[in-house]
């Protein structure tokens, strides 16, 4: 007697699992701190060169420095519009403090950041609204660990929140997996990293004049010229660490981020979020 044997279909991908849900009010305080994220970063292009604004300029790091306040105001109203549970909050300490403590290593060395390629994988596999939170969470913790505590620090809590996030809102989180899947995520991280240089050195640039005049802002210049000023300066200054920054972030997301998916796609299915905890009375 022959037997057949009918072919097992793999079975479809588990949907991603969202550690925290953006909900109305989160997602109002998001925009609105991201307005004034982008004014922050990027006032001294829209800034009219015969208005008083640069007569101001070194007050505005100071002055934007209150993003840190809506910054927590954002994360405050994430976590209680979501109903962020311990399991989360646990999830949130351990990936917090794993970047935090990668931060250093490289530091002062181009471009060598590990805690970049974290942050992708994380918000990629837990998503948009965790990824805000996660970033902010890292960064702050990462300042007050190396001492980089600032004006400039509310801005790079804001910068990285806005990276993890991104990541979390990349096409394809149910069905897009293996190779095609770290290609994604490696060209993000490709791009995402000169893009965080970049929207860091608005934040500094106003501020180094010093340096080099032929690159620096000029209050009474237009958009046009303070633009290919900027370039200029970010050609100068910070493009290889932007690169070095990039490419380290390729390279372990391409030979790391495969386990590392599978390890925190595991551990989000074992902590069901969306689950809630419940304690035996006896």
């Amino acid at each position: 007697m022959t037997g057949s044997s009918t072919p097992r279909r793999p079975a479809p991908h588990q949907p991603q699992v969202r550690a925290v849900r953006l909900g109305p009010r989160s997602l109002a305080a998001l925009c609105l701190v991201s307005v004034i994220g982008v004014a922050g970063f990027g006032w001294p292009l829209f800034a009219d060169p015969a208005s008083q604004v640069g007569t101001h300029a070194q007050d505005a790091p100071w002055l934007f420095a209150g993003l840190l306040v809506l910054l927590v105001a954002v994360v405050a109203a994430t976590i209680s519009e979501s109903g962020l549970g311990p399991k989360a909050v646990a999830m949130l300490g351990v990936l917090a403090a794993t970047g935090a403590a990668l931060r250093p290593i490289g530091a002062g060395t181009a471009g060598i950041e590990p805690m970049f390629f974290l942050m992708v994988l994380s918000g990629r596999v837990l998503g948009p609204g965790f990824g805000f939170v996660l970033g902010s969470v890292t960064m702050f913790s990462s300042a007050l660990l190396t001492g980089g505590v600032g004006p400039w620090m509310p801005f790079q809590m804001l910068a990285m929140g806005w990276f993890t996030m991104g990541a979390g809102l990349l096409p394809g989180p149910d069905r897009l997996r293996g190779r095609a899947e770290l290609s994604l995520l490696a060209a993000y991280g490709f791009l995402a990293a000169f893009a965080y240089g970049t929207v860091m050195n608005l934040e500094g640039w106003p501020f180094m004049n010093a340096l080099a005049s032929n690159v620096a802002f000029d209050p009474h210049a237009g958009v046009p010229a303070n633009l290919a000023r900027f370039l200029a300066y970010c050609l100068a200054t910070s493009l290889g660490w932007d690169l070095g920054r990039a490419v380290v972030t390729v390279v372990l997301t391409l030979t790391l981020g495969a386990p590392l998916l599978r390890a925190l796609r595991r551990a989000t299915r074992r902590a069901a979020f969306e689950t809630p905890v419940t304690f035996d009375p006896r």
